[in-house]
């Protein structure tokens, strides 16, 4: 069984189809995946923050049996966990938004697999997801990559990794307290970069990988992710934008990108399908 790990609420429904779909196409194996979405409701904080659907999950399970009628997806709802961790800390309000902590929760949930691939949304699996699973993490916490802006900050050196595709020892961050520890931070300190700050400043052993399986800024023949994360341009003029995978129109005209277009057509597709049938 190969484990993947989303984290969010409705809002990460497009995310999750096009990624998934994009794992599913590109990866040649018998082998059944496991698709966890941690979810939770904290509509105290803001009224959109609930829950993904029972409809969106059983959707997704139904597209992802299409390829291999033994792959799952588990929605996890860490609402109590999260309240009893996190209600109210100093870190609530991040950046991007609470869900981001959930994956400091996965010691805590019972019943999770030894070895766990975290994933943002935000993501486009250009080749075989097996050249990351099969990443020996054996001796370490985990596998990541250089953040492609952080990395520049001398003060973390090569630790400074981007928390959007972690391969996870599970087994191994119980042994060091990892999570534990980057929730203590989480809970006591504010933190720039919340929960991803938390998890450089508690490692204790992790494997570097390539930037091949986390490219924030290109894509390259031999690249197996690319992250479709916040990024600087500098034409017409210098400014940011956050241009995610689905935003179809904008990957074709500013990218120039068509190695995703069968994933994207099918999203389109089922997206629509899964709009009449929920209308």
């Amino acid at each position: 069984m190969i484990d993947i790990l989303f984290c969010g609420n409705s809002k990460i429904f497009d995310g999750i189809l096009t990624c998934m779909l994009s794992i599913l196409k590109r990866t040649d194996t018998k082998e059944p995946f496991n698709f966890y979405i941690f979810t939770m409701d904290i509509s105290r904080v803001k009224p959109e923050y609930t829950c993904i659907s029972d409809k969106m999950t059983a959707f997704l399970e139904k597209t992802a049996k299409e390829y291999n009628k033994e792959n799952r997806v588990t929605k996890i709802d860490v609402t109590q966990i999260y309240e009893k961790e996190f209600g109210g800390c100093p870190n609530e309000q991040c950046y991007c938004s609470p869900y981001t902590l959930l994956r400091l929760l996965t010691d805590l949930v019972p019943n999770m697999p030894k070895k766990l691939l975290y994933l943002d949304i935000d993501l486009m699996f250009n080749r075989d997801v097996r050249l990351l699973w099969d990443t020996d993490v054996s001796n370490y916490e985990y596998a990541a990559c250089r953040d492609h802006y952080g990395k520049i900050i001398l003060f973390f050196r090569r630790k400074f990794i981007n928390a959007g595709v972690i391969l996870f020892n599970l087994e191994e961050c119980k042994k060091t307290g990892l999570l534990e520890k980057s929730r203590n931070l989480i809970k006591t300190k504010w933190l720039l970069f919340a929960d991803e700050s938390a998890i450089i400043l508690s490692t204790t052993k992790q494997k570097v990988l390539s930037q091949r399986f986390n490219d924030q800024k290109f894509l390259y023949k031999d690249t197996v992710i690319r992250h479709f994360s916040k990024r600087l341009f500098w034409l017409p003029y210098p400014h940011v934008d956050n241009i995610k995978q689905w935003r179809i129109t904008k990957v074709h005209k500013i990218f120039g990108y068509e190695n995703f277009d069968d994933v994207l057509y099918e999203y389109v597709y089922l997206k629509r399908k899964f709009e009449l049938e929920n209308a």
